[in-house]
C-alpha cells in the first residue's frame, strides 16, 4: 500500500521515545503505552474537527506501523522473516478498535531462538493493549492455506510488508497470485456466492432498524467485495480504476467514495463511542453517532434525520454493487462465451439471462419502458438480472417520472399490471425501489424511505416493512407454505382481486410519521391513488377500508377479551360481512 504524502504527523511517533530495550519492561511498555494513548486521543480530535475520515484511518495504520516496526527490531534478531500486516490492517483502514491482523512470515524452518523471539514479540504487543491476531507461516504454508480456503486467499492479497525481509514478502504475493491459486473467474464465483449467503443472513435488505454497517447489504464488506475482485482480475489498485475500465461514471464513483467515507465515520464514531469492535448500529448507540454527525437529538427527529441519511447511502452503494458484479460477470465469466440474444420487442432484448434496453434511447422515446421493464421480468423466466448498463439508464431517466407521467393511463395500467401477475410481485417491487423507480412513481413512497419505527414490534424501516408485508401475502399463495399458514392460503384463494390485497399493503403504513392517524391518512391516500387509476369505485372503497382498519384484527385479539359478546358484536359490525373478513 503506498501511504499519502504528508499522511504521517509528527506528533503520533517520535522514535527517540523508543529506545528502550525490552528487557527494561517497566520504562518500555510505559512509553508505548503513552504513544498509544497519545495517538488515540489526537485521531479523536481530529475526528471530532471533521478531518479527513480517510486520513484518520491511514494515520493510525501508520502510528501502528512505527510501534510494530520498534518493537521488531528491539526483538527479532533473525534477518530471513518478515513482518506482515494482513486484512483491514493491510488495506490501512483502521479504526480504533479494529483487529490488528498480522501474519509473520517464516523460513520453512523456525529454531528456538527464532520462535522465543516471536513469543516476547506478541506478548509484549498484547502487555501494552493492542488486539492482535496473528498468524505464523512459510511462504509454502500460505500457499496452501489460501489454496484450502478463499477467506485465506482474500487476506493475503490485501498484504503489506511492515518490516523485515522484502524477498520473502514477495515470494508469498507470487505464491498466493492468481497465476497459481484462485484465477479471477473462480474467485470471483467464490465471491459472488459468499455475498449471497451473507446476504440472507440479513434478509436481503439494508433496511434493517439496527443495521450491521459492515456486513449488512449495502455495507462495506460489499464494497470491499468489489475492491477484492478488481484487484484479483484487473491488477487494480485502487477503486477509481473501475472508471478507466469503463465500469463507473465519475458520478457513480464519488457516490462509492462519498458512502464509503460516510460508513468509515459511522463505524469510528462506533468504535470510540462503545470501546470496542461494534459494527452494529443499535438503537443504543444510534443516538450518540447522530450526535457525533451533527444532528440535534433531543427527541427522535434528529435519530430519524441521520439514519434516513444512512439508510438511503447504503441503498445507493448496494445498487453500485449489483452493477459492479453484473459487469464483472460480463467481464470474467461472459468474456470467452458466445453471446446470446434474444429480443423481447423493439424496446428490450435478453442477453446472456441479462434484460436490457435495446439501444440507450428507449426511456426517452417511450417513458412508459421505465416500468414495462418490471413487468417483463416478471413474464420471463429466464431473466436473471438487470444489465448494468440498463440498471444505470434507468437511474439516469427518473426525472422522467412527473405528475403527467403518473397521469397517463399506459403507465397506470402498467403499474397496475405488474401487481396483479402471478409471480414475482414482491421481488419486483423492491427491485423498483432499489433503482429509485417505485418513490418516483408513488411521491407519497418516498416519505417513508429510511423512516425509524421505534417501537417492539419491527425490525425494518417503514419502505421495508412495507415491501416485506406485500411479499409474506404474496408467499401464502405457495405450496410450500400449506403446512405452516394452511388457513391463509386458503382464505388467499377466496379473494377474487388478490391486487387490492396488496395495494392495501402497499398503503398501510405509508402515512406513517406525518402526524395524526396514520391509517386514516393513509386511507386518504389509497382512495386517491385508486381513483386516478380508474379502479371500480366498490374496489376503490375496499382498498382504503383496508388501510383504515389494518389494526382492527390485531387490536381486536391482543388487547380485548374476545370471550365478550360485545367485542365481538362490535368487530363484527366493523367488518360487516364475510368478504371484509377474509
Amino acid at each position: 500500500m503506498q501511504w499519502q504524502e504528508g499522511i504521517a504527523d509528527p506528533q503520533l511517533f517520535d522514535a527517540e521515545h523508543f529506545q528502550h530495550p525490552l528487557d527494561d519492561s517497566a520504562s518500555a511498555l510505559k512509553a508505548y503505552k503513552q504513544a498509544l494513548q497519545s495517538g488515540k486521543e489526537y485521531l479523536i480530535d481530529q475526528f471530532e474537527s471533521g478531518g479527513s475520515i480517510k486520513d484518520i484511518l491511514y494515520r493510525r495504520a501508520w502510528l501502528i506501523d512505527q510501534l510494530l516496526t520498534s518493537v521488531w527490531q528491539n526483538t527479532i534478531s533473525s534477518e530471513n522473516v518478515s513482518l506482515v500486516a494482513v486484512g483491514g490492517y493491510g488495506r490501512g483502514e483502521l479504526h480504533p478498535c479494529s483487529d490488528i491482523d498480522l501474519m509473520i512470515l517464516t523460513p520453512p524452518r523456525i529454531d528456538r531462538t527464532l520462535k522465543q523471539e516471536i513469543e516476547q514479540f506478541l506478548t509484549f504487543l498484547w502487555d501494552i493493549g493492542l488486539e492482535v491476531g496473528h498468524s505464523a507461516r512459510s511462504v509454502k504454508d500460505c500457499f496452501n492455506a489460501a489454496r484450502a480456503d478463499i477467506t485465506v486467499a482474500t487476506n493475503l492479497m490485501e498484504a503489506r510488508l511492515i518490516t523485515g525481509t522484502e524477498k520473502l514478502f514477495h515470494d508469498m504475493c507470487k505464491a498466493t497470485g492468481p497465476k497459481k491459486i484462485w484465477p479471477s473467474r473462480k474467485f470471483f464465483q467464490a465471491k459472488w456466492a459468499e455475498q449471497i449467503e451473507r446476504y440472507r443472513k440479513y434478509d436481503g435488505t439494508e433496511h434493517k432498524l439496527e443495521p450491521n454497517i459492515k456486513e449488512g447489504p449495502g455495507g462495506l464488506r460489499d464494497i470491499q467485495v468489489v475492491d477484492w475482485v478488481a484487484k484479483r482480475h484487473f491488477s487494480a489498485s485502487r477503486l477509481s480504476e473501475l472508471v478507466d475500465h469503463n465500469f463507473l461514471t465519475l458520478d457513480e464513483y464519488k457516490i462509492l467514495a462519498d458512502g464509503r467515507e460516510f460508513l468509515w465515520r459511522v463505524r469510528f464514531a462506533l468504535h470510540t463511542q462503545t470501546g470496542r469492535h461494534e459494527d452494529r448500529l443499535l438503537f443504543d448507540h444510534q443516538r450518540n453517532v447522530a450526535r457525533a454527525f451533527g444532528y440535534d437529538t433531543k427527541d427522535n427527529s434528529g435519530v430519524e434525520q441521520f439514519m434516513k441519511v444512512y439508510h438511503r447511502t447504503v441503498r445507493e452503494l448496494g445498487r453500485l454493487n449489483e452493477m459492479l458484479l453484473q459487469h464483472f460477470q460480463e467481464a470474467i465469466i461472459y468474456a470467452k462465451r458466445r453471446e446470446k440474444i434474444k429480443p423481447i420487442n423493439k424496446r428490450f432484448q435478453i442477453r446472456n439471462d441479462f434484460i436490457e434496453v435495446c439501444d440507450n434511447r428507449v426511456f426517452k422515446r417511450w417513458p412508459f419502458a421505465l416500468l414495462e421493464l418490471f413487468l417483463l421480468i416478471q413474464q420471463n423466466d429466464r431473466v436473471k438480472g438487470v444489465r448494468a448498463s440498463t440498471i444505470r439508464l434507468v437511474r439516469e431517466s427518473i426525472h422522467l417520472i412527473d405528475d403527467k407521467y403518473r397521469n397517463d393511463l399506459r403507465n397506470q395500467s402498467l403499474f397496475l399490471e405488474i401487481i396483479r401477475q402471478p409471480r414475482r410481485v414482491g421481488h419486483e417491487l423492491r427491485r423498483m425501489h432499489r433503482y429509485g423507480v417505485l418513490s418516483a412513481y408513488l411521491p407519497e413512497f418516498s416519505v417513508i424511505e429510511g423512516l425509524m419505527q421505534f417501537d417492539l414490534f419491527h425490525v425494518y424501516t417503514v419502505d421495508e416493512h412495507t415491501l416485506f408485508v406485500v411479499r409474506n401475502m404474496r408467499l401464502f399463495e405457495h405450496g410450500e407454505h400449506s403446512d405452516k399458514f394452511p388457513l391463509c392460503q386458503q382464505i388467499l384463494k377466496e379473494i377474487p382481486k388478490q391486487e387490492l390485497l396488496y395495494l392495501a399493503g402497499m398503503f398501510h403504513d405509508i402515512a406513517k410519521g406525518r402526524g395524526g392517524s396514520h391509517a386514516d391518512l393513509g386511507a386518504e391516500d389509497a382512495l386517491r391513488f385508486c381513483h386516478n387509476h380508474k379502479l371500480p369505485e366498490f374496489d376503490c372503497r375496499l382498498v382504503a377500508w383496508l388501510v383504515r382498519n389494518h389494526l382492527l384484527m390485531t387490536k381486536t385479539a391482543q388487547r380485548k377479551d374476545i370471550n365478550d359478546p360485545e367485542v365481538i358484536n362490535h368487530f363484527a359490525s366493523k367488518v360487516g360481512d364475510i368478504m371484509h373478513l377474509n
